[in-house]
């Protein structure tokens, strides 16, 4: 078996899980239940499989924190960005960039962090601008 994961420490993986639920359209693969800080949850999104696991600083575990958040941030393409965004802030995530048409470069892209940390970037697809087209048009806003 080949593939790729993408591992995080949360506090709590399971209460991460149901916050990440009511945004996405999550599918649960493994779900343990055990006390706070032996849990770990495998889920994928939009075919990209995540691996969570509770924070448990006796094994070296740190998870990142709203005031701390980590560097690395998911970049998330989703079919309706307006509801997406929407079901985030109404589960009390933090708006960083609100909901921004870039109509030139075909998407629309909004920034939040959750509630442990992470920061989410959400991108919808409008319609399709080569990247030699963006270059382009990247290169006209900065020459004015």
């Amino acid at each position: 078996m080949v593939g790729t994961e993408i591992d995080m420490i949360v506090t709590d993986s399971l209460k991460a899980l149901e916050l990440y639920e009511k945004i996405f359209d999550i599918e649960r693969v493994e779900v343990t239940d055990f006390p706070k800080g032996e849990n770990e949850v495998i889920f994928t999104l939009y075919g990209v499989r995540f691996h969570m696991l509770d924070e448990n600083p006796e094994f070296g575990l740190k998870a990142p924190n709203p005031e701390n958040p980590q560097t690395i941030w998911f970049n998330i393409m989703v079919p309706d960005i307006e509801g997406t965004f929407s079901r985030a802030m109404n589960e009390g995530c933090t708006e960083l960039q609100p909901v921004t048409e870039l109509a030139d470069f075909g998407v629309s892209n909004a920034i939040f962090n959750d509630l442990f940390g992470y920061q989410w970037m959400l991108h919808q697809l409008h319609q399709e601008v080569s990247f030699e087209e963006r270059v382009r048009l990247w290169e006209e806003k900065g020459e004015s």
